[in-house]
């Protein structure tokens, strides 16, 4: 049916979407809808899918219908933002954030100096400013957001680090964000997860979450339903497999690390292809990287977190990108409680006093930036190359030697067409070079576009590229993209053609969660006076992800506030300037 006009279930801020479809040869207005169910021929039950259809009542009394008739008005929403307050992950978060607007005010704050102004160093930079604090916060470069950091081209357009996505059971992100009052910019999807079929090109298969059942029934149910991927003795055995988890709790996660998940489903007796159909696109969309090298830990904390909260796998974009619409709200906040913001202020040296302390940062231009207390809030391999060489040898920083970034590409390609087969939704190529995929032309507010599709992708693993010209990773990507596509799409752009793209690549980004890292990640705590680090890779639950980041900033900015005495005694040895509690 050759069918004028697209639905997407974007949600333009309140903006009402009218999308008008004429089909020529049955010379009648007609409606497709892909939005995860495919194609909506009944109108009656459509809310449930996140969009709401208005028609005048002629276009349904059987008569051909002409171009002046007033057409069908498709008014297309994103999900409603899901119950998340009540879940004790939430209220757990909501609890430390309520800790620094409620401790006690410094009569005089501690000025803070913070290296890295990604996501970790925001947070610490947020909270020490809640509670009363001075932070002055460092970036390298002249952009906010470290590992999820996007610049504009020529055109207008953004491309970013990475496709970021915000899950239900982020509760310190899902706070941040509310605490901010900015809980309208996250467009929250359909509870589902959708995968690309390899074997069968072009084609998906869905685990849908139903809205009625309760955690963990409501994930057993998606997996249950799903027999496209998993057979059901397959099911049966993964299950089995998982049950010395379930029964072990945390003690039992914990004891994974040692084992890749490899090592772990060949030990439980999981079928291989449990493996091939599900967990290798879970690993690269985890860590960037294959089962065979990834610790089973990750993906038992990741089940864990996904399936214990109700909303907990739910996904959500961002409106925009994450600059603008993330990083300057807390930019903002901090400035607005007296702290300090400086973009293109990279550190060249950590300079110590006699004592082993820090002294000072030293910058690439040659300034000096003291405070009272400083923090590292880079990546682990930042962090590490700029390590005073007299602390290399103590255990809590020797230890970071296992802690390595991992490389990885974001792809974005911008098509000369609307690509149709695609979903408002995050997708899991389960491709042997990508791992996730969008088009942000739809599931994105700011990126939205009716005309042309943009599709941003993580190459992954990406050791191997990391090295490659941007044209190489372009060439592999269509070759790719042709196997999801083979209707739109071919490697020699005979059919959809590239208007133009950008390849960001990442040579370290998140650490390499292999066997046996857990014991390395430091506390943000140091055991120098003083000094503390904030980051992913610190020790917090979450892992490397954004809900890890912002986790680890407030915890850092929790023990500095908790080291307040210590702090303010070790600054009245070196000054006799006084600082007291009110």
């Amino acid at each position: 049916m050759n069918t004028i006009g697209f639905i997407s279930t974007l949600s333009l801020s309140g903006t009402v979407q009218r999308r008008y479809f004429w089909d020529p040869n049955l010379q009648r207005y007609s409606l497709g809808i892909d939005s995860g169910c495919r194609i909506l021929k009944a109108f009656g039950n459509s809310e449930f899918m996140g969009c709401h259809l208005k028609s005048q009542a002629s276009l349904f009394k059987g008569t051909r219908s002409s171009h002046k008739v007033s057409p069908l008005q498709v008014v297309c929403m994103d999900y409603p933002r899901p119950e998340l307050e009540n879940t004790v992950n939430f209220l757990e978060a909501a609890q430390l954030s309520s800790f620094f607007r409620n401790c006690a005010r410094p009569s005089k704050g501690l000025e803070v100096v913070i290296a890295g102004a990604g996501l970790a160093g925001l947070s610490t930079a947020k909270y020490l400013a809640d509670a009363g604090h001075k932070p002055i916060l460092l970036e390298a470069r002249d952009v906010l957001g470290g590992k999820v950091a996007a610049w504009k081209d020529e055109d207008g357009d953004w491309y970013e680090t990475g496709l970021h996505i915000f899950f239900g059971a982020y509760p310190n992100l899902q706070n941040l964000f509310g605490e901010l009052g900015i809980n309208d910019r996250l467009q929250w999807k359909e509870h589902s997860m959708i995968f690309a079929m390899p074997n069968k090109p072009g084609e998906f298969s869905r685990f849908d979450f139903p809205e009625l059942l309760p955690a963990p029934l409501n994930g057993i149910w998606a997996i249950l339903k799903n027999n496209e991927m998993l057979t059901w003795p397959e099911k049966v055995r993964f299950a089995i497999g998982l049950l010395p988890a379930m029964v072990g709790g945390q003690a039992y996660v914990e004891a994974q690390d040692g084992l890749t998940v490899a090592e772990w489903m060949k030990r439980q007796g999981v079928p291989d292809r449990v493996n091939d159909e599900v967990f290798v696109a879970m690993s690269k969309a985890l860590n960037f990287i294959n089962p065979d090298e990834l610790s089973m830990q990750c993906i038992l904390i990741a089940l864990n977190r996904f399936l214990q909260e109700k909303h907990g796998s739910k996904m959500a974009f961002l409106d925009g990108n994450p600059p603008e619409r993330l990083c300057m709200p807390i930019v903002d906040h901090v400035q607005s409680l007296g702290g300090e913001v400086r973009l293109n202020s990279r550190i060249q040296k950590v300079e110590l006093n006699s004592d082993g302390t820090v002294k000072h940062f030293l910058l690439s231009n040659g300034n000096i930036i003291s405070g009272d207390v400083y923090v590292i809030a880079t990546p682990v391999d930042i962090l590490k190359l700029l390590l005073p060489q007299e602390w290399r040898e103590i255990s809590y920083f020797k230890k970071l030697d296992k802690l390595v970034g991992v490389p990885v590409i974001n792809v974005h390609i911008w098509f000369d067409r609307k690509l149709n087969n695609t979903y408002d939704h995050l997708l899991f190529s389960r491709s042997p070079l990508l791992s996730v995929y969008a088009d942000m032309s739809v599931t994105c507010k700011e990126y939205y576009d009716p005309n042309r599709s943009m599709l941003e992708l993580v190459f992954a693993p990406a050791e191997e590229w990391i090295s490659s010209s941007d044209n190489e990773i372009i060439d592999a990507t269509m070759k790719e993209l042709a196997k999801l596509f083979p209707d739109e799409i071919a490697a020699d752009q005979s059919k959809a053609k590239i208007l133009k793209y950008h390849v960001v690549k990442t040579p370290r980004s998140v650490y390499k969660t292999v066997p046996n890292c857990e014991p390395c990640r430091p506390l943000q705590r140091s055991p120098i006076e003083g000094f503390y680090l904030a980051g992913d890779y610190t020790k917090q639950k979450y892992l490397a992800s954004m809900e890890g980041a912002v986790l680890s900033g407030k915890l850092c900015a929790q023990a500095i506030v908790q080291d307040y005495d210590l702090l303010v005694a070790r600054n009245q040895r070196s000054s006799p300037a006084e600082m007291t509690l009110a």
